[in-house]
């Protein structure tokens, strides 16, 4: 599906305005990034998390009174799926000392550290072992390890881009260790992309006063992924449960938690994990949907982490906060959703509307480049439409092609040339047709700075944690999250279960959640974890 002859028309204008486009970048004139008040001021008028009547709080749990997206608050105030007659917590079916539940990024780098501590470890995955939003992530991981940067800079960029509103000490923690984790990364296999004297060739991200982005193509999930999934496979004390997502977690007589009840999807059946400590790395929301936007995220991303450590006790934080990538592919229809890494954009593409003109700096933080597409495309009326009926606006990848010469998409940005090839849409010669897409949830668990949260012996790492990014992400800090928190969780639940001492366990919690739902006056036939999306009758 190439694209229509009105488009191609419209991509005429674009070309038309392309020479001096990159005569300006050439000379360093490129478009001048919003100051911090009219960045403020877009986010508020145009960013989705500032539309009114799409949030509303919480009427039970530990953050009664936050402010929560409709849609996590639905599957938050909802009746536990678990059907507690089939549940026998007499029978142990797994007693380990460290239980991951999930088995993406996060997950994967608690059990290795967990194992390395002696621990003996299971991991409980929903779908398959590295079906996860790590596989999905594209442009790359940030870290300050080149002699022009340090972790201070990294700092301010980050808490800058999370508009001053991140947890000091947890990002404290990201950034200083952000250069071992490239280290422990690339000693694991990761194939970082190098120069040709073997220097770890670096990016700037969006919101970045330095290039630290560490990237394998545009495929760096995917690659960090494969390489923890292979050493994983290579660890006999590491056990991995697929199709077996955690339904519901466990605790002890005296409050602590004790593990999880895993759902089998292909056999019904429930098996009990009874654990010393347990960590969670479910990953985020996207395939809620917030607002009804596409989404980026793999096909188990619902939420089942939140839902889980909140009925046990622990505090959710930032969940008022979402994050829209700013480009999401909006055409072809096959490709709707797809995240185009924000590397093309640091690599030279820019953002163009229905008349080839620039509107916006395009490596802004991602919250405010979105707010721009949304006002170009709503206000100013100069997105361009697809057959469909969807709205978006150019992103001009060509430029890269022109900066950095022939071949350098196919070279530097392999997956994204073939998934539009597909299409007959060659992204070398015509530019992307793009608008924000949901991405990343800002908010999650409330953790510490060991990714321990309120609740004794319960751990979380990963999207499902808050707190580090604050109200907005960078780019390259998820990948940097997932292995700097996986590992300090895996290190800290195995040392903790070296001395945790388990009571008789109980899913009297679940119960007293019911009775809660109902003394809350919240009528409701939902139940929850959702654990997988539900397209049916929404399709179309």
């Amino acid at each position: 599906m190439s694209y229509p002859n009105y488009m191609l028309d419209l991509i005429k204008k674009v070309e038309a305005t392309r020479p001096k486009r990159i005569a300006q970048v050439k000379k360093g004139e490129n478009f001048a990034s919003l100051s911090a008040e009219k960045g403020g001021e877009l986010l508020r008028k145009f960013h989705p998390d500032y539309k009114e009547g799409t949030k509303r709080k919480l009427q039970l749990g530990k953050s009664k009174g936050s402010l929560v997206p409709n849609e996590v608050a639905d599957i938050i105030e909802a009746n536990p799926c678990i059907d507690l007659k089939n549940v026998n917590l007499e029978k142990i079916d797994y007693d380990v000392d460290v239980l991951v539940i999930g088995g993406g990024g996060a997950g994967s780098c608690a059990a290795l550290v967990a194992q390395e501590q002696g621990a003996k470890v299971l991991i409980a995955t929903k779908l398959r072992h590295g079906d996860a939003n790590t596989i999905m992530a594209e442009g790359g991981i940030q870290a300050a390890d080149k002699n022009q940067d340090s972790p201070g800079l990294h700092f301010l960029d980050t808490m800058g881009g999370g508009h001053f509103s991140n947890d000091p000490e947890l990002l404290g923690v990201l950034v200083k260790e952000a250069p071992l984790a490239i280290e422990w990364l690339e000693n694991l296999g990761v194939m970082f992309d190098k120069d040709n004297e073997g220097t770890m060739s670096t990016l700037h991200g969006g919101g970045t006063s330095r290039k630290r982005m560490h990237s394998a193509g545009d495929m760096t999930g995917a690659e960090i992924m494969r390489t923890l999934r292979d050493e994983i496979k290579n660890r006999p004390d590491i056990e991995v449960v697929e199709f077996a997502p955690a339904v519901e977690l466990i605790v002890d007589d005296k409050g602590q938690c004790a593990g999880a009840a895993l759902y089998n999807l292909e056999t019904k059946q429930y098996s009990v994990v009874k654990a010393k400590t347990t960590v969670i790395a479910t990953g985020g929301f996207g395939r809620l949907h917030i607002q009804g936007f596409p989404t980026t995220n793999h096909y188990g991303a619902t939420a089942d982490g939140l839902v889980l450590a909140y009925r046990v006790g622990c505090s959710l934080t930032f969940m008022d906060a979402s994050q829209f990538h700013p480009t999401g592919v909006i055409y072809p229809e096959q490709n709707v959703g797809l995240l185009i890494t924000e590397k093309v954009r640091g690599a030279g593409a820019q953002l163009a509307n229905i008349d080839g003109e620039q509107f916006v700096y395009p490596l802004e933080p991602r919250d405010i480049e979105s707010s721009a597409i949304i006002r170009e495309c709503l206000e100013r009326k100069k997105g361009v439409k697809t057959p469909t009926d969807r709205i978006g606006v150019w992103l001009d990848s060509v430029m890269i092609e022109i900066l950095k010469g022939e071949g350098a998409i196919q070279r530097d940005f392999p997956a994204k040339y073939r998934q539009f090839m597909r299409h007959g849409i060659d992204i070398s010669k015509q530019p992307m047709l793009v608008f924000p897409t949901l991405h990343y949830q800002n908010g999650g668990v409330k953790i510490n700075a060991d990714a321990g949260t309120e609740v004794p012996n319960l751990y979380v790492a990963g999207e499902a944690s808050g707190g580090i990014h604050g109200r907005n992400r960078l780019m390259g800090n998820s990948l940097l999250d997932i292995t700097v928190f996986g590992r300090r969780a895996g290190q800290e639940a195995a040392i903790k279960a070296k001395q945790a001492k388990i009571g008789k366990l109980s899913l009297e919690h679940v119960g007293k959640y019911r009775t809660n739902l109902q003394n809350s006056g919240i009528k409701t036939d939902r139940i929850s974890p959702m654990l997988l999306p539900d397209y049916v009758g929404k399709i179309g």
